[in-house]
């Protein structure tokens, strides 16, 4: 349903040319394609901008929630630095120049970008588990005027759902007012908060039983008080544990505990862990491990992320025996 308000609004409205929206014929089977907006299955609009002749492209999911950016020459925006650069941005959006900016809010798997943003400009964050109804209650109660999370979601409280339309409305607001490409803002950007090196891989159609031990013997494994003092060696890097848990979350609003979203291992390095199990049928399971690394230094900004944080993806296959426990010798998909 997605193709006929990419043409009204960006074609019609904006004045887009018309060969520019792509896919947007309703089909019920999404044309054969998965309808997720990602490096992994967003191909033909990756390839188109590799060319150079472009300088923005977006993709959106089949019902509009959820988008991607892309720069000249395929420059990808990952979704937790769009958000990141989004609220660092603000003041190029009239809405939030007349309402103002209450908080910020981001679920708990998503990269802490967000939060180096959010203490400069002195707004609260609050971090919640997957899914959109946490941010709902937060933007009901005043709380929270900007939210998202890492599987490409973002929005605000003008709805109270993600809205990738709006997101990619609100990125070509920031060219606009900025005069700059995607790639400058998002390097500028990393330049003055540091970048968040960050990958999330899903082990998809999991049997369930499976899926359900490996994550149980993960959280004995980290929650018991030896672990804390436990040091990784990886190569030249040494990964030192300061905490670890098995993420809670207790709602500002209502006092609604909801508990056991996810196991997190946090490094001295402010390096993150993340491993949390989802169900992707009724008969399958996914298990996701996400990996997040800081870097202040912008001399470092230029490597490729699975690079930098192939350690901690060592580490990750290391104590949770994925791989020997289910068989698979690498991730369904890589985002």
């Amino acid at each position: 349903v997605m193709g006929p308000y990419v043409r009204r609004i960006l074609c019609d409205e904006l004045g887009a040319p018309a060969n520019s929206a792509i896919n947007c014929i309703p089909l019920e089977d999404f044309g054969g394609q998965p309808p997720d907006p990602n490096l992994t299955y967003a191909t033909a609009l990756l390839e188109a901008m590799k060319g150079g002749e472009y300088g923005f492209g977006a993709a959106f999911d089949a019902d509009g929630d959820r988008y991607m950016i892309l720069g000249q020459n395929g420059f990808f925006v990952n979704a937790s630095d769009s958000l990141a650069i989004i609220a660092a941005n603000l003041s190029c959006i009239p809405y939030f120049c007349q309402m103002g900016v209450r908080g910020f809010g981001r679920s708990m798997p998503t990269s802490t970008a967000l939060d180096k943003v959010a203490k400069v400009m002195k707004v609260p964050v609050y971090e919640t588990p997957a899914g959109w109804r946490y941010f709902s209650n937060l933007m009901d109660s005043g709380r929270c005027s900007l939210c998202g999370e890492e599987s490409f979601g973002t929005g605000s409280d003008h709805l109270r759902e993600k809205d990738g339309l709006w997101a990619v409305l609100v990125w070509l607001s920031i060219l606009a007012a900025r005069k700059q490409s995607v790639e400058e803002i998002v390097r500028d950007h990393w330049a003055k908060f540091g970048r968040h090196y960050y990958c999330r891989f899903d082990y998809e159609a999991l049997e369930p039983r499976t899926a359900y031990f490996i994550m149980r013997d993960l959280e004995a494994l980290i929650t018991d008080k030896s672990f804390s003092h436990q040091q990784f060696a990886v190569g030249n890097n040494i990964y030192s544990v300061e905490r670890t848990d098995s993420f809670e979350y207790i709602d500002p609003v209502d006092g609604t505990v909801t508990k056991r979203q996810g196991l997190r291992i946090v490094f001295s390095d402010a390096s993150r862990l993340i491993f949390r199990m989802s169900a992707s049928s009724h008969v399958r399971a996914t298990l996701r491990i996400y990996a997040e690394s800081y870097e202040k230094d912008p001399s470092q900004h230029n490597k490729e992320p699975q690079a930098v944080l192939s350690p901690l993806i060592a580490i990750a296959l290391k104590i949770s025996q994925i791989h020997e426990r289910t068989g698979r010798k690498g991730p369904t998909v890589i985002t």
